[in-house]
């Protein structure tokens, strides 16, 4: 299946779709070459009220884990990097799912690579092309490194150079944007009563 079929959500308060969403991919598409770079089978993206609604529910999740960073224990690089990678994932699956990527498609051909979120976010018109969130991606991906399974192997990552502050400032703009592209972190309008 190559072709992106956009579909409006029933939620109200959702935003409109991008163009990106609206091209049909192919061999020359971003999504396309997005496909072929990280072996992964086409899908046909279609928005769905379930979709929408898990969407939401990873966004709530994003935001619950937004605490791990700010917690005595975000002093620890590892926890910190580790915690970070936990948000972007789903803050940006949020995103993805809210476009159309099947779930199951997301944990087979992303897992925990906030690398390829983010670039099949953008493919899909999520907008945040910005240099130092690319980068923290590439430093978090795959997030299972800075987990403390991973340091009692010695694996070591290199932290990019980013501080704690830096982290915390990029993951909080990510979830931000996330937000303001979904319609999720709008709030309800109540009706005045008549």
């Amino acid at each position: 299946m190559d072709t992106i079929v956009p579909a409006t959500s029933s939620h109200v308060g959702a935003p409109a779709l991008g163009a990106a969403i609206i091209t049909l991919p192919n061999e020359n598409s971003e999504l396309g070459a997005l496909w072929r770079r990280y072996d992964a089978r086409p899908v046909r993206l279609l928005r769905t009220r379930e979709g929408r609604a898990l969407s939401l529910d990873r966004y709530q999740r994003a935001g619950e884990f937004m605490g791990s960073l700010t917690s005595p224990m975000a002093d620890d690089t590892s926890y910190l990097f580790y915690s970070a990678g936990i948000v972007a994932q789903l803050a940006m699956s949020s995103h993805l799912l809210d476009v159309g990527f099947p779930d199951a498609w997301c944990a087979k051909y992303i897992g925990l690579h906030v690398d390829r979120s983010l670039a099949y976010a953008n493919a899909t018109g999520f907008g945040c092309e910005e240099t130092e969130t690319e980068r923290l991606m590439d430093v978090l991906s795959p997030y299972w490194k800075w987990n403390d399974l991973s340091r009692a192997h010695g694996i070591k990552p290199d932290t990019g150079g980013f501080a704690a502050g830096e982290v915390r400032d990029i993951i909080v703009a990510l979830l931000d944007h996330v937000a303001e592209v979904t319609g999720h972190g709008r709030r309800k309008q109540r009706r005045a009563p008549s």
